[in-house]
């Protein structure tokens, strides 16, 4: 926790939130430390942890510790037990049980459709390499998917089965509906879910299609009430996603993405 108090006050995050909290915004302010449990912290998380958790303390709020476990494929129980015993050798505790992204599973799934019933989202059967490639570069606009015009009823049909494991793996992705023209590249139809025949150190065989990061982290910010989702300037561009996924479901909170910049080790 920082002792200075002229940190507090210059800060830009701090004052956004003393602002939102004098024009009554919020009554109550909420942040998160959202880890994915793919390898151990590093510097650029203690940043992160040290921002989420002393904005809560400041607050008088709630700061959660969320697993952001969407690829079983990459992560590890052994993980999750070292980032806790990290932010307890650090000096911050959580408020809350541990939160989990795929507690939440079936309610996004439920999201899922919800975009597939509105035309916002299909089932795509281009291989990811082939995604890759009709997406473009920042120099070249990408292009539609011959998946892209099934109708809604299809769609339900194809990501129900793709649910109930009747696809290989790789076979078939949701991707939601945007624009293949947009100057953003992460705005170009990106994928929402994807096949995964891979057992979850969380759900176990439960499931064995799992939403991408980008869907999920968006969803479980809104279903815990965070008021102020902070990230690093990196993820700038997946705002517009953010909000585009949020404006287009219906959650009742919308939480607000701020990026501060990124800390890491340069060797000269």
């Amino acid at each position: 926790m920082c002792k200075n108090n002229n940190f507090y006050k210059k800060n830009f995050i701090f004052k956004i939130i003393k602002n939102d909290l004098k024009n009554k915004k919020y009554d109550f302010i909420c942040t998160r430390f959202p880890p994915e449990p793919n390898g151990y912290l590093h510097i650029g998380h203690i940043k992160s942890i040290c921002l989420n958790f002393s904005i809560a303390k400041f607050y008088k709020g709630n700061c959660f510790l969320r697993i952001d476990d969407t690829n079983p494929k990459t992560e590890n129980i052994k993980y999750i037990n070292s980032i806790k015993k990290d932010l307890i050798w650090l000096g911050f505790k959580w408020n809350d049980k541990i939160k989990y992204s795929s507690d939440y599973f079936e309610l996004i799934y439920e999201y899922a459709i919800e975009l597939i019933n509105k035309n916002l989202a299909y089932v795509d059967e281009l291989s990811i390499e082939e995604i890759k490639s009709y997406r473009g570069t920042l120099l070249k606009t990408g292009k539609n998917s011959p998946y892209r015009n099934r109708s809604i009823k299809e769609n339900l049909k194809l990501f129900h089965n793709m649910r109930l494991g009747k696809f290989p793996e790789g076979s078939m992705s949701l991707r939601a509906k945007i624009n293949m023209k947009s100057k953003i590249i992460i705005m170009r139809d990106p994928v929402l879910y994807r096949i995964k025949y891979q057992k979850h150190h969380h759900t176990g065989k439960k499931w064995c299609i799992y939403p991408t990061y980008d869907f999920c982290h968006c969803i479980s910010d809104s279903i815990e009430g965070i008021t102020h989702s902070l990230c690093t300037l990196e993820f700038l561009d997946n705002k517009l996603l953010y909000n585009w996924i949020l404006n287009n479901i219906s959650v009742k909170n919308h939480p607000k993405q701020y990026e501060f910049s990124k800390l890491k080790i340069e060797y000269g």
